[in-house]
């Protein structure tokens, strides 16, 4: 159908501002009509989709995806998947994502050179279903740093986890060899991670003149440059050089969140919350219990996470959910659990979280002007929710309460529906 009415729903526009009833029309892949009146609307030869109340709420946006991370416990089970197999696990994970109501994703680095390109490529042609994606570059480290995995026990020992340079010009050339295989972003390991226990997350490990290299390879190309930055100066070291996207952003001070607020505008922060908070609560039954969790120092981060970006939300900087899911304590598809975090721990309220996972989410995929909102002339990427995640933000992450996901005005779950739900014209 080119016309699809949806009457009868509870409409979160996803601006941050209170849900209200009413009716919204789709004309092809656009949103046409919103009708803010519990009245139903009357759009001639439409299907009608009777939403008894439902939610009507625009497509999540996740900003930190990781599809080839295949549910492993470590950074090298990732990598003893041959890629083959690889490709098809990413085929079918992206279609998860989808079905579990996030229409638009950012990859935030891919296990094997273009995996994120093949993936990418095939929903856009048509060949798979998937979100609207953006890919990214496998992740771009130094010697000693997060990534710096030797793999030569694997049957392709070449697809090593991260990609190792030493010095600006090998910097460029591997800059150069991932945007000529097409990506959208590339991604940079600037400090360490709790993860790995020769780099904790406190440590940086790039120098300036690698950054800047791989800043002016970029640019030169209107491509982006997204980072893995949990320590205070490589936060700093990312807005030195003009980065948009920071992962984690966990160490902070006052001059730190000085200069996040002063390119707030500009800028985006996701977190990644859910990992830190699986390391020390849930990732026993992967040999990880609490003591060690902590003796690793992940109550340290977690503590200055929290901490970190509360100040942020506070200041205006633009938190966005999503973060490091794909690991076998962090599942896929329970991306939305951060919105929960947000509220429970950052001090946002419900609609704010929402706002972050959809009107943000929408200008992070740099189509803030018709992505991200139930709005007129908007492009048509809903989700019809039994419920109201305002008042139960965990409704998001159980698949039986989606009842529907549209992309692009182009059902991808379709609603059951009754023969009245289902009629033309009028809808009781």
């Amino acid at each position: 159908m080119s016309r699809i009415l949806f009457n009868n729903v509870r409409i979160i526009d996803g601006s941050g501002q209170p849900s209200f009833a009413g009716s919204v029309l789709v004309e092809k892949n656009r949103i046409a009509q919103i009708n803010r009146s519990v009245s139903p609307l009357y759009a001639g030869d439409a299907m009608v989709i009777d939403g008894a109340g439902a939610t009507l709420m625009p497509g999540m946006i996740e900003a930190h995806t990781h599809f080839s991370w295949n549910d492993a416990a470590t950074l090298d089970a990732i990598q003893r998947m041959p890629v083959e197999e690889h490709v098809l696990w990413c085929r079918q994970t992206a279609k998860r994502y989808l079905m579990a109501g996030f229409t638009s994703c950012l990859g935030a680095a891919c296990a094997k050179p273009r995996l994120d390109v093949v993936i990418r490529n095939a929903i856009n042609s048509g060949q798979i279903p998937g979100p609207r994606y953006l890919a990214a570059s496998q992740e771009i480290t130094v010697p000693g740093a997060l990534g710096d995995e030797t793999l030569s026990h694997l049957p392709f020992p070449e697809y090593s986890f991260g990609v190792n340079v030493n010095g600006a010009e090998e910097m460029r050339k591997v800059v150069r060899m991932f945007l000529k295989y097409g990506v959208d972003s590339i991604k940079l390991n600037l400090s360490g991670d709790n993860f790995v226990p020769h780099a904790p997350a406190d440590t940086t490990w790039m120098t300036d003149a690698e950054v800047a290299a791989a800043a002016e390879e970029v640019r030169m190309r209107g491509k982006r440059i997204i980072v893995h930055a949990r320590s205070k100066a490589s936060v700093q070291q990312a807005l030195k050089h003009g980065i948009e996207l920071i992962y984690h952003s966990s160490f902070t001070d006052e001059k730190t969140l000085d200069m996040l607020e002063e390119r707030k505008d500009k800028i985006f922060v996701a977190p990644g919350l859910a990992i830190l908070y699986a390391m020390l609560y849930e990732a026993e039954p992967w040999g990880t219990t609490h003591a060690k969790a902590v003796e690793m120092g992940y109550q340290i981060e977690w503590d200055a996470a929290i901490e970190s970006l509360s100040a942020m939300h506070k200041r205006g900087v633009r938190v966005l959910p999503g973060g490091d899911y794909g690991f076998a304590f962090t599942p896929h598809c329970q991306n939305a659990r951060d919105l929960e975090f947000f509220v429970k721990y950052l001090g946002f309220t419900p609609l704010e979280a929402i706002r972050s996972a959809t009107q943000l989410g929408g200008q992070l995929m740099m189509m803030g002007h018709e992505l991200g909102m139930i709005k007129e002339g908007y492009l048509a990427d809903i989700l019809l929710i039994d419920g109201d995640p305002v008042a139960n933000l965990s409704i998001l992450r159980k698949p039986e309460r989606i009842l529907a996901v549209m992309k692009d005005g182009k059902f991808a779950k379709t609603p059951e529906m009754d023969s009245r739900s289902a009629s033309k014209g009028w809808a009781a």
